[in-house]
């Protein structure tokens, strides 16, 4: 069973375990851990039966000694010290494997050379303000320390030992750290064993997506070492959940972002299929749909979202799919294959599932309210150049019109019937028509929601710093579900439902908890692939009034920038890299982008230096 975990069935309190873990390193040795997803174990853990066991030393998971030795380690002259000028990078070989070198205020740094979110090479990055961008999805990595400053992703980077001898660069790292090319920063493990009190826990976490993981991952890097909770409505551990809609074929454990054994490791329990029905924060204790109960002293609120179905007669009919679950994609692609399809829906979802199934499926059609796919984020021009694009590759589209009716035979769907009278054929239809925050549970809780449903939660301030708190002191939210001051728009009161802006969130949320007093200085950044092609983006679009291209919409090799009166507000790209990671490190540090500094074409001020 391993990390995930069920709940406890009423009983008997069960005697105390104590446990003795050694949690902090003396500071001289902490920047030498190298730690790996093992580690020592969980007090407790809760069994499917419901029963409690209790891990024993011998139990534990083994790891591996964290200070290799002089056998294990290679050093090599990389390069001359004026190989490189100040503000370039180099990926250069050590034996077992590639190191990124980069030359900041003239100091040489060495780090591991791949991004650990996708294997992105950080030498086609960018280097600014002492961190470097990773190209393809914007995650920051500090070059003193290897350390992760900005999400996506969980892990940071090995930082290598640099000297200079005789006007050479040489570089020292372990066979080991070459190879591994990610570094899991250091936590503390739980110290408060939970037998006898299994009803409460210090920390809640309700949602297990990125926001949640990376609260719970977090308050662990800070040293905290009691109980920490995270349930959700999944049968699985937490996963990549972009990934469903891009790689309809993949696995629960493919997808998963940590093994169950770094959950059991660092004390993270996990409740699965576990759905709370209600919030009594006067009591700090939630309630689950079987009854069982939970109090808790701290409170995050991550529940995501819940698709958007369609409410046109016949909507019961089978083979009509929403994505939220591995097993909702690999039923699609299953059913699909040689069959039908019809996408409602020309969003990111749904012309991700498309592309995906046009060499799987005999036919794919997709219908869209709107003109053009992703209009109101991307513009029509680059609307128009992507629908092209799918058109090439077989795909119908049926554009400004409805659903009106799915029609089946013998119960399942046959036909896609549309408002504007045309009949589609169709063995399977996926919906991605948009998605409404899962916080029906709280209506009666007392914890504030707006109008939409969405979680509105703080800015620090004076006399209230802990950001990403809710109206109810010590009840924090994050995710999909909220609404938050965005720092870089003057704190205008957004709803980002990004997989980067997640993560963000449930940082800051993490360290307020320990009140640290932290705020959300991300710039949202968030990619689409299909056909093999990534579109990317970085910023925030909204109300964009005019739609400023360089380069060639028709070879998909462009840039498009988003302006709103004389500033630039958001930009996407494909085939144009780095420039979405250079105009996000541009907005990150401060810096407004003028309209006319990006209808010139002249953009030299936008190029990095990697090499």
């Amino acid at each position: 069973m391993g990390g995930c975990f069920s709940k406890p069935k009423p009983g008997p309190s069960l005697p105390t375990v104590e446990l003795k873990i050694e949690v902090v390193l003396p500071e001289k040795e902490r920047g030498k851990e190298e730690l790996s997803a093992g580690g020592k174990g969980s007090p407790r853990a809760y069994q499917g039966n419901g029963t409690a066991r209790h891990f024993h030393a011998e139990e534990r998971l083994p790891a591996p000694h964290p200070y290799p030795g002089a056998q294990d380690c290679l050093e090599a002259a990389v390069c001359h010290v004026k190989d490189l000028e100040n503000g370039q990078m180099r990926e250069v070989e050590l034996g077992w494997g590639k190191v990124l070198l980069v030359k900041d205020n003239g100091e040489f740094h060495a780090l591991g050379h791949k991004c650990p979110h996708y294997g992105a090479p950080l030498v086609k990055g960018v280097l600014s303000r002492g961190r470097v961008r990773c190209p393809w999805h914007g995650a920051c990595f500090n070059i003193s320390t290897g350390d992760l400053e900005d999400f996506p992703g969980l892990d940071s980077l090995h930082k290598f030992q640099v000297k200079i001898e005789k006007e050479k660069v040489y570089v020292r790292a372990s066979k080991q750290a070459l190879q591994l090319q990610r570094r899991t920063k250091m936590m503390a493990k739980c110290i408060s064993p939970s037998a006898g009190h299994s009803g409460s826990t210090n920390v809640l976490i309700v949602g297990a997506g990125a926001a949640g993981l990376v609260c719970a991952e977090t308050l662990r890097q800070e040293g905290f070492s009691d109980r920490i909770v995270l349930c959700t409505l999944d049968r699985h551990l937490p996963y990549d959940r972009p990934k469903l809609s891009k790689s309809l074929d993949a696995q629960p454990e493919q997808l998963a972002l940590r093994p169950k054994e770094f959950f059991r490791a660092y004390g993270i329990e996990v409740l699965t299929e576990a759905q709370v029905v209600t919030v009594d924060v006067r009591n700090k204790k939630v309630v689950f749909k079987d009854g069982f109960k939970l109090e808790y002293s701290k409170l995050l609120l991550a529940p995501g979202s819940s698709p958007k179905t369609l409410s046109c007669k016949g909507k019961e009919v089978e083979n009509v799919f929403t994505i939220r679950t591995p097993e909702d994609a690999n039923r699609v692609v299953r059913l699909a294959r040689g069959r039908n399809t019809v996408v409602v829906g020309a969003g990111f979802l749904g012309m991700e599932v498309a592309a995906y199934l046009t060499e799987k499926a005999h036919s794919v059609s997709v219908v869209e309210l709107e003109e053009t796919p992703f209009r109101r984020f991307l513009g029509e021009r680059v609307g128009r150049a992507l629908m092209k694009m799918f058109e090439n590759n077989r795909v119908k589209f049926y554009m400004q019109t409805e659903v009106s009716e799915l029609r089946a035979q013998e119960g399942k769907l046959k036909e896609v019937v549309l408002k504007s009278s045309k009949v589609v054929r169709a063995d399977v239809c996926v919906v991605g028509i948009g998605a409404v925050p899962s916080t029906g549970f709280l209506r009666q809780s007392g914890i504030g929601l707006d109008s939409r449903g969405f979680i509105p939660v703080n800015k620090a301030r004076a006399l209230c710093p802990q950001m990403m708190q809710t109206n109810v002191p010590g009840v924090f939210a994050a995710g999909d579900a909220v609404t938050f001051p965005l720092a870089w728009r003057n704190n205008r009161k957004v709803n980002i439902p990004h997989w980067q802006m997640a993560h963000a969130q449930g940082r800051v949320a993490a360290q307020n908890m320990l009140a640290q007093e932290a705020e959300i200085c991300t710039v949202p950044y968030l990619w689409t692939a299909m056909f093999g092609k990534s579109l990317r983006y970085a910023g925030y679009g909204e109300g964009f009034d005019d739609v400023i291209i360089q380069g060639d919409l028709e070879e998909l090799k462009f840039v498009a920038f988003y302006t709103k009166g004389d500033e630039v507000i958001a930009v996407a790209s494909m085939n144009y890299d780095p420039i979405v990671s250079k105009v996000a490190e541009v907005l990150a540090s401060g810096r407004a982008i003028r309209k006319r500094e990006v209808e010139t074409g002249d953009m030299s001020w936008l190029t990095g230096k990697g090499s």
